[in-house]
């Protein structure tokens, strides 16, 4: 995801840096050290603060809240991401529509989102967020990520059906 959205700002003038530098933070977290990511992330996010790009606010917010231990820290992070979009969009907005990228960010914080409602065990606001993260699902490309994020989708559709049954409760803890 960040290397799409990365590739599609280096349509500029120059590379865009900041997200050059979320992308090799998230790598580093792919990685397997999550610690470390979160530190280098929470560094970056004290450099572009909260009145820094929206792109970038959203992005490295949406990353970073992966690295949380706390489930209210990664809602936290999420919603802050979410809120970024937004102002993107309404910065950009003839951008927007014809962006792909800033379009294909919607499932994903829509989804982190819902995860993040149902460990908290707000089920309702979590089928809202997973509602509109399969709404906006609908325009994403039939690649990996699309496809990724649809069955990301389904898993948590799928366990917040089984939370709801009587005596059983689903896979605590777990993100889709």
């Amino acid at each position: 995801m960040v290397e799409d959205v990365v590739a599609e700002r280096q349509g500029q003038a120059a590379p865009d840096a900041v997200l050059t530098r979320i992308g090799q933070l998230v790598m580093l977290h792919h990685a397997g050290d999550r610690e470390e990511a979160r530190r280098r992330f929470l560094g970056l996010w004290a450099e572009i603060g909260e009145r820094g790009d929206p792109l970038h606010r959203c992005t490295l917010a949406h990353y970073l809240a992966d690295t949380q231990d706390d489930p209210g820290d990664e809602l936290a992070w999420d919603l802050r991401a979410l809120t970024a979009a937004e102002e993107v969009a309404d910065d950009r907005r003839s951008a927007y529509e014809a962006s792909p990228g800033v379009r294909a960010l919607y499932p994903s914080l829509h989804l982190g989102l819902a995860s993040d409602y149902a460990r908290l065990g707000r089920p309702d606001a979590a089928r809202t967020h997973l509602r509109r993260a399969r709404e906006t699902a609908r325009g994403l490309s039939d690649d990996r990520y699309g496809e990724g994020v649809r069955a990301a989708i389904r898993r948590l559709e799928i366990r917040l059906e089984e939370d709801g049954r009587p005596g059983d409760r689903g896979l605590p803890g777990q993100r889709p």
